[in-house]
């Protein structure tokens, strides 16, 4: 690997930040301590900060030369609603919530590409360094743009990274176009009539009718969307009744929808809607269908791409970037950001669990796992990678 030096020497610093960040754990829109603690340390770096771009957001400016070009890195803030089980001496000390995703480790990777940025500034240009609230499902990122991220700050490009269990420590996988994607849930709930559960027949069942909807709609995925296309239609709940001897007056059908594509969403959504009504009129039942798009699909840019690519390998060598990394079903908010501006979002392989310091759960180190923890030895790589990619971005004349 060829790091960074200086920030090789700041890693334990970097590690202090991120393990504090770890035991303060903050949900949506509630990371306003994460907050301080990022605009403290960028305005001791000389940093210029702005705050507020959707509700608790950071966003830092550093500029150097007499370029107009700029880039934007970008690392999340906010945590989980979970209950840690670890129980080394950074553990969550708020119970019900945790840094079970790595928002901790992102910010301090993106602190301390700040910090050598700030104080090196081999670069001609403008580097906007914007730590986003409200990931975990409050679409963070729309929110800071619709507050006028990119208006306020125009950027040519931005870039994401995440940390990913399962890919080496410190290797790195990305893939152009499809990477992650689309999050969007459902919500059915099918109107009969109830009655005896002896008398069937005075009634209308509609635990019948939502078991011949969730059967029928997974023709959907298996024989109406293009089998080269990926897609998940998963009812995750089914409601109904309260008592065994009583057929309920409603049913209610849960679930989430995940595409690569907003032609196979429009598909699925169309023809969830139509076939749970077709189903409810032919026996006599009726419903009411709610459908929410969430994140859209993260969708790298093939220019971009290719130029962290460049990045990761003259960062950690060619042998461990992986260019066609298996693209997930999970969903990310940066999607909204690279819908407006040409970009990429990497993955840093977090490796299997064995950086966990003593005291930690026995489960596996997962994300949204219990016992997961972000590992301290990337928070040099990251940086390095950050650096690296600003370098190149806007070299030097």
């Amino acid at each position: 690997m060829k790091l960074v030096e200086p920030i090789l020497a700041f890693q334990t610093e970097l590690q202090e930040i991120r393990r504090d960040l770890h035991a303060h754990p903050e949900l949506c829109y509630e990371e306003v301590r994460t907050a301080d603690v990022v605009a403290a340390r960028l305005t001791e770096w000389g940093i210029p900060v702005v705050r507020g771009l959707g509700v608790t957001g950071v966003v830092g400016s550093i500029k150097n030369g007499n370029s107009n070009r700029a880039i934007g890195l970008r690392a999340d803030m906010d945590a989980l609603p979970m209950q840690e089980i670890n129980g080394f001496a950074h553990a969550s000390r708020h119970p019900g919530k945790m840094h079970a995703c790595g928002h901790d480790g992102h910010t301090a990777m993106l602190l301390g590409a700040a910090h050598h940025l700030a104080r090196h500034r081999n670069f001609d240009g403008t580097v906007y360094l914007i730590f986003q609230p409200a990931e975990e499902g409050g679409g963070g990122a729309r929110r800071m743009m619709d507050d006028g991220l990119f208006e306020q700050f125009p950027m040519e490009a931005v870039y994401g990274m995440h940390n990913w269990p399962g890919i080496a420590e410190g290797n790195f996988g990305v893939v152009s176009g499809p990477m992650m994607a689309s999050s969007n849930e459902f919500r059915v709930t099918v109107r009969g009539k109830g009655a005896h559960a002896a008398q069937p027949h005075r009634g209308i069942d509609p635990v019948m009718v939502a078991v011949q909807i969730a059967q029928a709609w997974q023709t959907i995925v298996s024989r109406e969307k293009n089998p080269l296309e990926s897609a998940v239609l998963s009812i995750t709940q089914i409601h109904a009744g309260s008592a065994t001897n009583v057929i309920p007056d409603e049913a209610e059908l849960i679930g989430t929808v995940r595409t690569f594509s907003t032609a196979v969403l429009d598909l699925i959504q169309r023809r969830m809607e139509e076939i749970a009504a077709g189903v409810a009129t032919a026996f006599n039942a009726s419903v009411d269908f709610s459908f929410k798009r969430n994140y859209p699909p993260l969708i790298n840019h093939p220019e971009q791409t290719a130029f962290a690519v460049e990045a990761m390998r003259a960062v950690v060598g060619p042998e461990r970037v992986d260019t066609h990394v298996e693209p997930t079903m999970g969903a990310e908010d940066f999607a909204f950001m690279l819908q407006e501006k040409p970009g990429c979002y990497v993955f840093i392989g977090n490796g299997e669990g064995s950086h966990r310091a003593g005291g930690h759960g026995l489960g596996p180190c997962q994300l949204h796992n219990t016992s997961y923890d972000f590992n301290d030895n990337l928070l040099p790589i990251g940086a390095s990678f950050w650096v690296k990619l600003v370098e190149m971005s806007l070299p030097q004349s």
